[in-house]
């Protein structure tokens, strides 16, 4: 490793936000409150994410030739993302997510369709292997093809490079794809997915977790949505409270922000509990805003954040 930068594997997509009362039936209409369009993907909200904290991001992926691909290369140049592989494609359109949010509660159910992204190929990833090797953290996600996710492990693994392996969206994936995980960040459903086991309580959540740590994860970092994040190795357990930064406008994107603020923080050197709770005060901050990349905090509130919620705890509160 020469230096603090995040790499990260993922995908882009243009994000088509909906805000509707409720969802609608098959063959209903709903007359919405409310349309955007921003930039998303999981990898690209991450590595937004990370940017914004202050952090030095490589970007791998790939875009069409097309509008939704201006709209990415315009973010990456505005928040600054090194974008040398970032590959382009000049027979597949760049991927879309369609979001449906719920106006009252902030929740959200996404459809996405990775586009371009489904083409990045394994030799493409290689390509991009002196960055990854040369990084202080890699982290991928599932929203790209299992062998292209599992090759860029590989790579930062054998090179030393922590790693942290974000399984969204639940997919099958092969058993030897934990022993690549120094880190790994289910939610709550995505854990369940990948152990069979059901989450309905902490207990359970710590259940899953061992199951997790039992095929050679490193350590399990779960988020809990309201509840927090669990963070548990063989050597410890904590469980640690959602930080509350005001009211929660959309919830769509906080995983990410999570991610981006756990990756930046072990890339400076915090610990595992450490790292987490500044995951917990970006994702805090993310929901009280709407969207996905456009939500993501810059890092003086962040830590503006994180010196209000150590103040708390060191004065016997919870640090929510």
């Amino acid at each position: 490793m020469t230096d603090k930068r995040i790499a990260i594997l993922g995908i882009f997509v243009a994000d088509v936000a909906f805000r509707t009362p409720r969802q609608p039936a098959w063959g209903e209409t709903v007359i919405g409150t409310g349309f955007k369009l921003g930039p998303g993907g999981k990898g690209s909200n991450q590595a937004v994410a990370a940017a914004r904290l202050g952090g030095a991001v490589s970007f791998i992926s790939k875009l069409g030739a097309d509008t939704f691909g201006e709209l990415a290369r315009h973010t990456y140049a505005e928040e600054g993302i090194d974008t040398r592989f970032v590959f382009a494609s000049g027979e597949h359109a760049t991927g879309a997510a369609a979001i449906i949010i719920d106006e009252a509660r902030g929740e959200n159910a996404i459809i996405v369709y990775p586009g371009a992204c489904n083409h990045l190929s394994i030799a493409e990833v290689e390509q991009a292997g002196s960055m990854i090797t040369q990084s202080a953290v890699f982290m991928t996600n599932l929203e790209l093809p299992v062998p292209v996710v599992l090759r860029g492990l590989e790579l930062a693994r054998r090179a030393g490079v922590p790693t942290v392996f974000n399984p969204a969206p639940a997919v099958p994936v092969p058993p030897g794809i934990f022993a690549l995980c120094d880190y790994i960040t289910p939610n709550e459903s995505e854990a369940a997915g990948l152990t069979g086991l059901p989450i309905a309580s902490l207990a359970d959540a710590e259940r899953a977790a061992d199951a997790l740590l039992a095929r050679g994860v490193g350590n399990v970092v779960m988020t809990l949505g309201e509840n927090g994040a669990l963070v548990r190795n063989a050597r410890l357990s904590r469980h640690l409270p959602a930080v509350q930064a005001g009211p929660v406008v959309e919830t769509t994107g906080a995983g990410d922000a999570f991610n981006g603020g756990f990756a930046i923080a072990l890339a400076e050197g915090a610990d595992l509990v450490a790292a987490a709770e500044f995951g917990c005060v970006v994702a805090g901050l993310s929901v009280t805003r709407p969207g996905t990349a456009p939500s993501m905090p810059r890092r003086a509130e962040a830590d503006r954040l994180m010196a209000q919620v150590r103040g708390r705890v060191e004065a016997g509160g919870s640090g929510a």
